[in-house]
């Protein structure tokens, strides 16, 4: 039950309420709110913007009451990094927030980001509201140890608790669960690769339900080239920057997080949309080496797998760029993969199979629903005490 101001009375009755989810991403801020009742979902608004800089408060404010309600039963945090700690959805409470803030320094672009909405959304509904954190890495806190390890001194990693803790785990996780539902026969089986290909892209393994490897590693930079993130790099190439040019590390930090990827290898931009409509050849460039590192993961995770029964395309460029698609998955008829050209370009931003009836590997676009998703965990969170 609720009371009139939108605060749960009864923790333990929450069966009917309002859920505001924040997902504060690198580049952007998307908040939703939903109607939970009976474990019914219905969204009710939604808004994507950019990062509100200091009035968090009154951006939180203005959208629920824009929303026809008070307050908020609950709110809902994407968070990136949980670390160790933090491997599964939990009520916010000092602690949480204080882990959450030391974990900035390994995800300089979110935490810090997310800290800011949790604090706002506290300021904004009161303490009286809960907030339950869902963290992106908790998806992947049970790899195995072949694939969450680095070859480092073990010593010097667990003392600093260096490990692939690997990103996107609520993205990756709809997108998994929603194929368990166009494949009920296979009863959560199956060998499935998935990538999220957004501002920040990354690809993962997954065995009968479970993550068994992901391109992100200790933090969101490793792996795949994403919009101005470097992904995989020879360390030692900082260190010759470092000896050689003089870049500090605040320097060569900000260069792998801001001024690389899809923007650092063109110049021009790191957006898709743009660099598919230029012609110059920095923006091929950048294009064809962004698709020959996800062709090269994809490689890799099938033979990790042994095989797979499904490719999942999830993400903004994944829902809507045929063409990046195709060249990811172009020449690997070998391993039994076959696009359908005519399925592919005509979806766009909705779900739909992309590959061909006789391939021998199902390809998918399946639209992430990361605001549903945190709506569901908040609620789970709830009824258990958010333990």
């Amino acid at each position: 039950m609720t009371s009139s101001a939108g605060r749960i009375d009864n923790p333990l009755i929450r069966q009917k309420l309002h859920i505001l989810t924040v997902n504060t991403g690198s580049s952007s801020v998307r908040l939703a709110l939903f109607h939970m009742e009976k474990r019914e979902l219905k969204k009710l608004a939604a808004a994507h913007m950019k990062p509100a800089g200091d009035n968090e408060k009154g951006i939180l404010l203005s959208f629920i009451r824009d929303s026809g309600i008070s307050y908020p039963d609950c709110v809902s945090h994407r968070v990136v990094h949980g670390g160790v700690k933090l491997t599964k959805t939990c009520l916010i409470d000092d602690a949480v927030e204080t882990e959450i803030e030391r974990l900035s320094a390994v995800a300089p672009l979110h935490n810090p980001a997310a800290l800011r909405m949790i604090r706002a959304s506290r300021e904004a509904f009161g303490r009286g509201v809960p907030q339950v954190a869902v963290f992106d890495t908790a998806y992947y806190s049970l790899m195995p140890e072949v694939s969450k390890n680095y070859a480092l001194p073990k010593g010097i990693c667990e003392k600093h608790e260096i490990r692939r803790y690997g990103f996107h785990g609520i993205a990756h996780g709809a997108m998994n669960k929603r194929w368990g539902e166009l494949r009920p026969e296979l009863k959560g089986k199956g060998r499935v690769i998935s990538l999220q290909l957004g501002a920040g892209s990354s690809i993962t393994a997954v065995k009968d339900g479970k993550a068994v490897d992901t391109s992100m590693g200790f933090s969101p930079l490793e792996g795949l080239v994403m919009a101005t993130r470097s992904g995989d790099i020879d360390p030692e190439i900082l260190f010759y920057l470092q000896r050689n040019a003089g870049v500090s590390f605040d320097e060569m930090e900000k260069m792998l997080n801001n001024s690389s990827g899809l923007f650092g290898l063109s110049g021009i931009s790191g957006d898709m949309r743009v660099l598919l409509e230029n012609d110059l050849p920095e923006a091929r460039l950048a294009v064809s080496l962004y698709c020959y590192r996800a062709k090269k993961y994809t490689g890799s995770y099938l033979a990790v797998l042994r095989g797979a029964d499904a490719i999942l395309f999830g993400g903004g460029i994944g829902e809507n760029a045929p063409y990046i698609r195709d060249e990811i998955l172009s020449g690997m008829g070998w391993c039994g993969i076959e696009i359908d050209s005519h399925l592919n370009n005509d979806t766009i931003g909705k779900e739909g199979r992309i590959s061909s009836p006789s391939s021998g590997i199902e390809v998918w676009v399946i639209p992430v629903d990361e605001a549903a998703m945190l709506a569901e965990e908040a609620f789970e969170a709830l009824n258990r005490g958010g333990t």
